[in-house]
């Protein structure tokens, strides 16, 4: 009869090749295969890459709502010039930002 060994269970942190991080967790008692190129690294590590992961997603997001209100501000713009009401162009451009100056 073959008795099973009970590990306790085992965090480790993984940052891949291709920038992104992970956890696992194994009651193995042994580091878990990679399923991609990649390292294991302290905990430490891999929080400064999520924390590197998260500061690119969020310049992301600002550089696309940065180009959605000059998008939907030239829209606005547009509709204001060809004489089209102001809340009306607001409705049709979806321009939430202050009033154009002539």
């Amino acid at each position: 009869m073959t008795t099973a060994v009970d590990h306790e269970a085992a965090t480790f942190y993984v940052v891949y090749d291709d920038g992104s991080a992970s956890v696992m967790t194994t009651t193995t008692g042994e580091e878990p295969p990679l399923a991609k190129p990649g390292a294991f690294v302290s905990r430490e590590e891999y929080e400064e890459r999520q924390d590197a992961i998260k500061a690119a997603r969020d310049e992301y997001v600002a550089g696309l709502q940065a180009e959605d209100e000059r998008r939907t501000r030239e829209d606005y713009e547009a509709l204001i010039a060809s004489g089209v009401p102001e809340a009306t162009a607001r409705r049709l451009s979806g321009y939430t930002g202050p009033d154009v100056e002539d």
